[in-house]
């Protein structure tokens, strides 16, 4: 049971999000060098799934103490596991587990700055301060809250991973960070429509809060779009190859879901389809984007 109670904090089905990150980020690298250091590809992937997961134990943590997941309609993609209420005694591990996790990641960090130099470090300590300030802070400030989860995981793990594994940067990892940024924002974005009257109970104040759900679907849209047309203005560019066009494929998912955020709003969670067509976009787009730059 208290097993059961600490995987499902973990939140295994969207750990899935990192290492489509880190492909994207290593499928650069192979681009730009032809090879990459397997060694240091295991290590970046367990430093990226222990920050994952100590975002998702450190969330369930904080959502179980504020009451929020007391309050919190489930639904297969948002409001959280709802683990934690069914066996509260298991809050402290979880907490445990955050933190771990949070230290494995940064010890692989401190070793990724002695071996590649201080100009990784940014990258880490970014990464550090998203981790300990999305559930209370963070979540508090709607553009703040908007932007963080691309940040995370396309900007920063796309890029970082490319100079771990090359030793410099450039347009193209920066260009394919791009991607996944917009996608992972819209990713929490659509996923805090079903969730807004509880997350005001509690002192949120993400986006859809703040502005509303059609405030929020337009922003939606923009950053779709604008994730597409990146991939687009890489190609026109020389930056990834015309089978990147693969990749935009994923659009039409985007599009369906994005209807459905305009049709039912707040209600969306009752229609889980249009947060599933949300994932598929963002899962299947840095990966056929990747996949496009290693076998142009």
């Amino acid at each position: 049971m208290q097993f059961r109670t600490l995987l499902q904090t973990i939140r295994p089905p969207f750990l899935i999000l990192t290492p489509v990150c880190v492909f994207l980020g290593t499928s650069t690298a192979i681009a730009a060098r032809g090879t990459v250091d397997t060694t240091l590809l295991v290590l970046i992937v367990i430093g990226a799934l222990c920050a994952h997961i100590s975002v998702n134990t450190l969330n369930e943590y904080a959502d179980f103490k504020s009451g929020l997941d007391l309050i919190t309609i489930k639904t297969p993609f948002s409001g959280g596991s709802g683990a934690l209420p069914g066996n509260p005694a298991m809050a402290g591990m979880v907490l445990a587990a955050g933190l771990i996790t949070l230290s494995i990641t940064s010890a692989i960090g401190v070793y990724f700055v002695t071996s590649h130099g201080a100009l990784i470090l940014p990258i880490g300590i970014i990464g550090l301060v998203i981790i300990l300030t999305y559930s209370k802070w963070i979540n508090h400030w709607p553009l703040l809250c908007l932007i963080a989860p691309g940040l995370g995981f396309g900007i920063l793990m796309v890029t970082g991973t490319h100079f771990v594994l090359t030793g410099e940067n450039s347009i193209t990892p920066l260009l394919a960070a791009l991607v996944p940024f917009f996608l992972v924002n819209n990713l929490l974005l659509l996923n805090q429509f079903p969730d807004i009257q509880a997350d005001k109970r509690v002192g949120r104040n993400h986006l859809p809060i703040a502005y509303g759900t059609k405030a929020s679907s337009h922003v939606y849209g923009i950053s779709f779009l604008s994730a597409y047309s990146i991939i687009l203005i890489g190609i026109y560019y020389g930056y990834f190859p015309g089978l990147s066009l693969i990749a935009v494929m994923p659009i039409f998912l985007s599009i369906f879901s994005i209807s459905g955020a305009y049709r039912h709003a707040e209600d969306i969670g009752k229609y889980p389809q249009y947060l599933g067509a949300n994932v598929a976009a963002t899962i299947l787009t840095p990966l056929l984007l990747g996949i496009s730059l290693i076998y142009a």
